[in-house]
């Protein structure tokens, strides 16, 4: 196995001058050097063959020893020195302090056909920031984990990407409801590769402990590395870099919201300097459309990263990461007005998301009306948002009976009664005849949403399923939802069992509507 080390992040950036794993508030550093703990019996239950390819490793090195040993953590890259790194944030608002990475531990960094992607284990041992807890993750959280990031990559929203599944052969006491009642589960790690895991909290920490010198360095590694283009070392660069942040994450949430992703828990510690989708926790997808809704358990009385909050979220983070900055720049105007114009941003593109889900490729000043109309009602009725807008595009400029076209993305239709079904009927008929004011076929519209509107996605109660059968060594849903979610806007009719609403038993089951953080 050959790997092109590109190890840069230690060359360029201070590092904790005590390598050692012990819990610590770890001061004038980015990071700390670290060991993984050595797996017992490490097994590999999957590997990405698209990952694999792109770090450029083959078949053969899949099932290699080396391959097993390194992305489980038993064995050192040569030549490499594996840190963790420092960062703070806010959690749910407040001021958390330091965080950092206190289960993943970053391998090296590879520059493959001009790609740089850092590699980096999640749940392999304690590091410094770790605080009370043991740095590893079981196998529930990690089969999540390693579907969804592939998943969401071929949805086209901007993710990390995971390259490797495996049982460390060790258990890890957990208590996944935090009722109480613990009990021990299998231990896993997952491989998660990404151009670079920097967050938001990275320049947080050293913000609030007011040391410039470093924030200064990290700032201009970061530029200098991810965003070549912009002038480092100046207040215009800074302003500049702070601006093409902001527009990457609103890029990233509107593809959230274009898939009905809800993430969870967008803490300033888990927002991408990139604008990639980071930390797959807590998350889910909207079932039954309902705006209001978070995944996580933690969340469940404030709703504060609910599906409708998390653009505003992302500004309020975006507007936490902008009061780090000032101590570069030396004033807030600037990034205040950078903020300022968030919302500005937000409704154009959000519009155009919506019209080309709705497959309007004209605007109308009326659009705004249709959809407004559309989210509240779909929630007049328990209403599957993936089945909606995929059969939505089966409806024809000269199709009747419209509310049939749509039911069975309805949970209870049995529940449809005469006010709501004319109310829908209202709002189809309305949406057909806007239909035929645009220049394109009913068979070009069809295709040009079910491009935009995924027939698969990766929902809990699916995740539940294959972690269930992994639990007991059956390891086949993994892969057959891998092979699937790699192509989730085809009809894939091998897969049509899939096309499904969630079953009614697993509406409250745990694991398959909200979860807890417990990992």
């Amino acid at each position: 196995m050959k790997l092109n080390i590109n190890d840069t992040f230690n060359k360029e950036l201070p590092g904790d001058p005590n390598p050692e794993n012990f819990p610590r508030q770890v001061v004038e550093a980015c990071y700390s050097n670290v060991t993984s703990r050595i797996p017992s019996q490490p097994q590999i239950i999957h590997v990405s063959d698209e990952m694999l390819e792109a770090i450029g490793l083959t078949d053969e090195d899949k099932v290699s020893e080396e391959f097993l040993q390194v992305f489980s953590g038993k064995k050192v890259i040569q030549g490499t020195e594996p840190y963790a790194m420092c960062y703070g944030g806010h959690q749910f608002g407040h001021w958390a302090g330091q965080l950092g990475d206190g289960r993943a531990i970053n391998l090296t960094e590879l520059l493959v056909d001009n790609q740089r992607w850092a590699l980096q284990l999640k749940g392999s041992g304690a590091t410094p920031y770790s605080r009370t807890a043991d740095g590893l993750a079981v196998l529930r959280s990690s089969v999540r984990e390693h579907l969804c990031s592939e998943a969401m990559h071929h949805l086209g929203v901007p993710t990390t990407r995971s390259l490797s599944l495996m049982l460390t052969g060790d258990d890890v006491l957990r208590d996944v409801m935090y009722d109480g009642n613990p009990d021990y589960e299998k231990g896993a790690v997952v491989c998660r590769a990404a151009p670079s895991f920097i967050r938001f909290g990275n320049f947080q920490i050293f913000a609030s402990r007011r040391d410039e010198k470093n924030l200064k360095l990290l700032t201009d590694y970061t530029i200098r590395h991810f965003f070549p283009h912009i002038d480092k070392g100046t207040k215009e660069g800074y302003i500049q870099f702070f601006e093409e942040v902001l527009d990457r994450t609103l890029e990233m949430v509107i593809h959230w919201q274009r898939v009905g992703f809800v993430h969870g828990v967008m803490n300033t510690d888990n927002l991408s300097i990139l604008g990639l989708t980071i930390d797959y926790g807590p998350y889910g997808w909207l079932e039954g459309y309902d705006d209001n809704w978070t995944p996580n358990t933690t969340d469940s009385q404030h709703h504060r990263y609910s599906y409708a909050k998390q653009p505003g979220i992302a500004l309020w983070n975006l507007a936490q990461l902008g009061s780090a900055l000032v101590q570069l720049i030396g004033e807030a105007q600037p990034l205040q007005e950078i903020l300022d114009g968030y919302k500005g941003k937000y409704q154009p593109k959000y519009l155009s998301m919506m019209r080309s889900k709705l497959g309007l490729q004209t605007g109308k000043p009326e659009d705004e009306t249709l959809i407004d109309e559309l989210e509240k009602l779909l929630q007049v009725i328990e209403t599957d948002m993936t089945i909606f807008f995929r059969n939505l595009a089966n409806i024809k400029t000269t199709s009747s009976d419209l509310t049939a076209l749509i039911a069975d993305a309805f949970y209870k239709p049995e529940e449809l009664s005469d006010v709501v079904r004319k109310l829908w009927n209202d709002w189809l008929t309305k949406y057909r005849n806007r239909l035929q004011s645009e220049d394109r076929t009913d068979q070009e519209r069809m295709q040009s949403m079910n491009a935009v509107n995924p027939k698969y996605v990766l929902r809990n109660y699916m995740a539940q399923l294959a972690i269930d059968k992994a639990d007991n060594g059956d390891y086949s849903l993994i892969d057959s939802f891998y092979e699937m979610l790699k192509s989730p806007y085809n009809e894939q009719p091998e897969y049509e069992q899939w096309f499904a609403k969630r079953p009614e038993w697993a509406r409250n089951k745990v694991g398959c509507s909200m979860l807890s953080c417990s990992s």
